[in-house]
């Protein structure tokens, strides 16, 4: 997902894994700070576990959800006698279902950054694979009633590539209903996710939230780490329970909190304040 703007952060996955690396990166560029994410994301079978692992619990919050009528995943958004509504659950796109680190590692190899253009290029090529047990878990889901709803950032012009990868790999489409809800598709349907919550919840109960960002879940999710912070510590009891987190150390709002999403800063200057986030053993 992307959770916060998806023009603001460095995204995932290229068409070009195999694009020729740029002689500047051939010749020693500077190291890129999503080296060692990108890897884990890409190599580590501890990202596999890991999300297996998340996918599994999201099977057991659901069971019990579809159990209990008062159950729901969105307080913010689902008012009034929600109990006799269909069951839905809302799940980000990007690193959430869909894995993209190959649009990632194309930036560290060639030694560039995201640009919306080439973003839009990577998605349109269809190179995705899934994030494993994402498919398994929301054909779990629609097999007990569930609509299954897909809230992302990629933009209108992304959306038909994306749906039709998407079905090929096995994920659930909503038949006659609009499951598919990426921003800009409506004029107040920006970054941030709470009036698409807001159209889903009028008419289905959500019992899970499911996503790789703090914007997949709330709509404070900027801020400096310590705004952050609060806003992570109000939800306790949510995380774990209807708020499903797949990790992602690639990219997100994590990122720019230390230098409060300024992109007009150059990027020695985020890193710099990025190493003053820092807490750090003295080494004494």
């Amino acid at each position: 997902m992307r959770g916060a703007l998806i023009g603001l952060c460095l995204s995932s996955t290229l068409v070009a894994v195999s694009a020729p690396v740029s002689p500047a990166f051939a010749e020693g560029a500077k190291p890129d700070d999503n080296l060692n994410a990108v890897l884990w994301d890409q190599t580590a079978v501890e990202a596999k576990a890991n999300a297996m692992a998340a996918f599994a619990l999201a099977r057991i919050r659901l069971d019990q959800a579809l159990a209990d009528t008062s159950w729901t995943a969105a307080p913010a958004e689902q008012t009034g006698d929600f109990k006799s509504f269909p069951p839905a659950i809302v799940l980000d796109v990007d690193d959430t279902l869909l894995n993209t680190s190959n649009y990632q590692a194309w930036n560290v190899k060639a030694g560039t950054s995201f640009t919306p253009e080439t973003w839009t290029k990577y998605v349109k090529a269809q190179v995705d694979t899934p994030i494993p047990g994402a498919v398994e878990f929301t054909q779990y889901a629609a097999s007990k009633g569930v609509k299954v709803f897909y809230v992302t950032n990629r933009t209108k012009e992304e959306e038909e590539p994306t749906v039709q990868l998407m079905t090929k790999l096995g994920f659930p489409n909503g038949g006659n209903v609009d499951t598919f809800l990426s921003a800009k598709e409506q004029p107040d349907w920006k970054s941030a996710k709470g009036t698409r919550r807001a159209v889903i919840a009028k008419d289905y109960r959500i019992v899970l939230l499911v996503g790789d960002n703090l914007g997949d879940f709330t709509d404070a999710y900027k801020g400096t780490p310590e705004e952050r912070e609060k806003v992570f510590a109000d939800s306790a009891a949510r995380w774990g329970h209807d708020w499903i987190v797949i990790a992602n150390p690639t990219y997100g709002s994590f990122e720019s909190a230390p230098y409060k999403s300024n992109y007009e800063l150059s990027a020695d200057e985020q890193r710099k304040l990025k190493i003053e986030a820092l807490k750090s053993w003295d080494g004494q």
